[in-house]
């Protein structure tokens, strides 16, 4: 590429995979936007960890897959893309990894605050990303078909990412702050 620019998309018109060209705020433009914002947040997370940090391999991992998830939300029904989705494979790897650290976790019972430590709050931030792009990925799914092991991945991130802010500020020895105790353990007096 020889300059970034192209000026092809200045008339609010974008290419997607197959070299179709739809709206900028395409449902299927917009989620892709999602899921690049949450990568971005996710290197900002990697950035601030160490290079030998334990969770830099899977956000690694993560952050290759959203790429080979965007391709394929890019790719409207009949276009064959080449990229291979893993993403059964890293669901399974991201469920393993949060029961491991939700075993070391102090129970919680209470609605948290996002925030902490900065790479709990970006991690919260990224949860959040996540469940903006399940959305999108949903409206998408209603007009055309979503592979579901991609609406299982981003479904499984939001849950990666909290787990991993609340394993955070175990790691720095922060306190969460709690903002409300969960309603049934109010009622039941727990």
């Amino acid at each position: 590429m020889k300059r970034v620019y192209t000026r092809t998309g200045d008339k609010g018109m974008t290419g997607i995979h197959g070299g179709a060209r739809v709206p900028k705020d395409d449902i299927r433009i917009e989620a892709n936007g999602c899921l690049d914002e949450l990568n971005a947040i996710i290197g900002i997370v990697r950035s601030m960890l160490p290079a030998d940090d334990e969770w830099q391999n899977l956000l690694h991992t993560v952050q290759r897959e959203l790429m080979v998830v965007m391709s394929h939300v890019a790719t409207p029904p009949g276009v064959v893309n080449p990229n291979p989705v893993s993403a059964a494979e890293l669901v399974l790897r991201c469920e393993k990894e949060m029961d491991t650290m939700t075993g070391q976790l102090q129970e919680n019972g209470y609605f948290l605050l996002p925030g902490g430590t900065p790479v709990s709050a970006q991690l919260h931030f990224a949860r959040t990303v996540a469940r903006r792009a399940e959305r999108r990925l949903w409206t998408l799914n209603r007009r055309e078909p979503v592979n579901g092991d991609i609406l299982c991945l981003v479904n499984r991130l939001s849950d990666l990412f909290f787990v991993m802010a609340r394993m955070e500020m175990q790691r720095q020895d922060w306190t969460e702050e709690k903002w409300q105790e969960f309603a049934y353990k109010r009622k039941s007096g727990k």
